[in-house]
């Protein structure tokens, strides 16, 4: 797997073992940054948490892009210690949380201009996970292969991905 643009563009990571994590696809990685791009401009100075992030390849590819800061929460030890290798390759310290996504949403107090969500599909949690996340992120990524139902957040666009969708909403409590 390889980081598709910025300053490590083309740097090889690698991805845990496929029954613990489902690795976002270049081609969806490209799409989710195009259209970010077109959603909030420029990425300096601007801040992502990625909750479920398996290989970590989505905040890396946001540090690549000129993200300021990325926190990542994963309960997965093996795939925190591929986390863990695939940063310092690049020579990054991950700012990671390791525990339980829900819990560790709840328990933290920045806000961030952008969340992005991939738990595992059909796990039925993404209402939980919006619901937490409300008046945590102004933006809100979502992958998923099943039609979720979000309250309290604007849905601005759902892109298709074969199989899957990457929908993009709005927090309407903050602008």
């Amino acid at each position: 797997m390889n980081i598709t643009g910025g300053k490590y563009k083309g740097r090889k990571i690698t991805a845990p073992d496929e029954n613990i994590t489902r690795p976002t696809l270049s081609k969806v990685r490209m799409g989710v940054f195009n259209t970010l791009y077109s959603l909030i401009g420029e990425f300096e100075g601007k801040t992502l948490l990625d909750v479920f992030a398996g290989s970590g390849i989505m905040g890396l590819e946001a540090l690549s892009r000129g993200f300021s800061e990325v926190k990542i929460f994963e309960k997965n030890i093996k795939a925190v210690k591929v986390i863990k290798q695939n940063y310092a390759l690049i020579g990054i310290n991950p700012d990671i949380v390791v525990g339980d996504s829900l819990k560790s949403i709840e328990k933290t107090d920045k806000v961030f201009d952008v969340a992005y969500i991939d738990p595992p599909y059909e796990s039925g949690i993404y209402e939980q996970i919006f619901a937490k996340l409300n008046g945590k992120a102004k933006i809100l990524i979502a992958e998923h292969s099943e039609v979720i139902d979000i309250k309290d957040f604007e849905l601005i666009k759902t892109k298709n991905y074969g199989g899957k969708s990457v929908s993009f909403y709005k927090s309407t409590l903050l602008k």
